[in-house]
């Protein structure tokens, strides 16, 4: 499964789709422009693809909610995974299945989704409200409830991080990570939704690049490449039959370390059956070079790679990929009234208040500091120059209601020369609203915040709620599990309501 940078069909990915065959296309942010434009880009792939394959071709996507939303623009705002957990299960599935079908309208067949790590280490710089909670009972009832909404639809779904990255402190995009607790301990947490989506069915199981030393011998081997942990646990524990997929091994704790050929050829013999390879043509074509070179030779049984291929088959035949064509052929029925009803009860319900709360006086004016994200990652959607309203801010909303406000905005890395200066534009301010993304993880925003008059503050958690924790004495926190306007607009109602 490979990623290209495009709107439509580009030499890239069409010539891995005709000369090699490729199983499947990841779409990011790059590749989105409206829901149109998706339809026929993926209408657009599946044709390309039938000149040489009967078989379907796997159009997947990472469309989990919150921040991790690779379509925005003109669909239901899905919330983050831990906004689920102050509502109902049957809210969870009902949204979620609105959430794949308006995929599924617009020709995606395959979300890289749910995410089924918990969130029981609040330093975790790469899960953090993408969990559906902090403990494996939360975690499973609301996982699976997004999975049956999911695969209601017709939509495969993708269980990951396995075998769990939520009690991590590094991002495995940018680094190595390790789970270091024994096997009792990972049966009874980390394990549990994993089983759970086993039972229920789960179309695919993507791998994550952490060690876990209590089950692989070799320390520093992630579970990505460990036969260990891929075949031995999940395979032969587990009792999993399904497609294995890696997580993209373009991230630096495969690239930097096996490098991404040798990695795809490591983890096909470990037990993954479709390698994900998300951004570069030279690094997809090394790796296809290297699985070739290894089956020549006999270095890869081709037993391993005749097992995956049968699966990933098996998965490319179901009857709801089948419908391409017919689909394609529909009218898009996108954000339908009940669905935005639905979403905003979900981001009502979620909305925390920690502690005692004072309203915003209206009379007052606000000066309003936001942290956004300004660098793109896997894990962070910033603004684009085609989707301006995707913009983190709550200043256009509380205008709005009717208050006086004066915005200024800084990077989620909040550099010295940024503290020092919101520190200027807060002086003297007597409404001081601070939206903060991640801070417990990030020095400048801490500093930020300890020196800010906390009879004056008001701190919005903009992502991850265990900012509210440095501002103990603020005169409101607040924390919405997102930063996006659907997010935004119950915490923007609170500020001005007494109770």
């Amino acid at each position: 499964m490979a990623g290209f940078d495009a709107l439509e069909p580009d030499a890239h990915i069409t010539r891995l789709i005709l000369e090699q065959q490729i199983g499947g296309v990841i779409l990011f942010r790059r590749n989105v422009h409206t829901p149109a434009q998706v339809a026929a880009l993926c209408l657009s792939l599946q044709e390309i693809n039938a000149r040489v394959s009967a078989l379907p071709l796997l159009i997947a996507l990472d469309q989990e909610g919150g921040m991790v939303m690779r379509i925005e623009q003109g669909v239901t705002p899905i919330p983050a995974a831990m906004a689920y957990q102050a509502g109902s299960e049957a809210d969870c599935e009902a949204l979620s299945r609105i959430g794949a079908d308006e995929m599924r309208q617009l020709g995606i067949n395959m979300l890289l989704a749910p995410v089924l790590d918990i969130n029981n280490n609040p330093a975790n710089p790469v899960i953090g409200v993408r969990a559906y909670g902090e403990d494996a009972d939360t975690v499973v009832r609301f996982g699976m409830a997004a999975m049956r909404g999911q695969q209601s639809t017709g939509m495969l779904v993708t269980a990951k991080h396995f075998p769990g990255h939520g009690d991590t402190a590094t991002d495995t995009h940018y680094g190595s990570a390790c789970v270091p607790h024994g096997l009792a301990r990972l049966r009874a947490v980390e394990l549990r939704p994993f089983a759970a989506a086993i039972g229920a069915g789960v179309d695919a199981i993507m791998t994550a690049h952490v060690a876990f030393p209590a089950i692989e011998a070799d320390p520093a081997l992630p579970a990505t490449l460990s036969h260990a942990v891929l075949t031995g646990l999940l395979r032969q524990e587990m009792g999993y039959d399904g497609v294995i997929v890696s997580d993209c091994l373009e991230m630096a704790a495969i690239a930097d370390g096996i490098g991404v050929a040798a990695g795809a050829l490591a983890t096909l013999r470990a037990g993954a059956d479709l390698i994900l390879i998300s951004h570069t043509y030279e690094r997809q074509q090394a790796a296809i070079a290297a699985v070739a070179a290894a089956l020549a030779d006999g270095s890869l049984p081709a037993e391993r790679l005749a097992e995956a291929a049968a699966r990933l088959r098996a998965l490319r035949q179901r009857a709801a990929l089948a419908d391409w064509r017919a689909r394609a052929a529909l009218p898009l029925r996108l954000m339908q009234a009940d669905a935005l009803a639905l979403a905003a009860k979900v981001q009502q319900a979620a909305l925390r208040t920690e502690g005692d709360f004072r309203p915003l006086a209206p009379a007052l004016p606000v000066t309003l500091i936001t942290v956004e994200v300004r660098a793109r990652s896997e894990i962070d959607e910033v603004a684009s120059a085609r989707n301006r309203d995707a913009r983190s801010s709550m200043l256009a909303a509380l205008q709005a209601a009717g208050w006086t406000v004066r915005e200024m905005a800084i990077s989620a890395e909040a550099l010295p020369d940024e503290v020092a200066a919101a520190l200027a534009f807060a002086d003297g301010a007597e409404q001081i609203v601070v939206q903060t993304y991640n801070a417990m993880l990030v020095e400048g925003q801490r500093r930020l915040l300890a020196a800010l008059p906390m009879d004056r503050l008001w701190v919005v958690a903009g992502r991850m709620p265990y900012d509210l924790a440095l501002a103990p004495h603020a005169q409101g926190r607040l924390a919405a599990y997102g930063c996006r306007p659907a997010a935004l607009a119950p915490v923007v109602a609170r500020l001005g309501a007494a109770s």
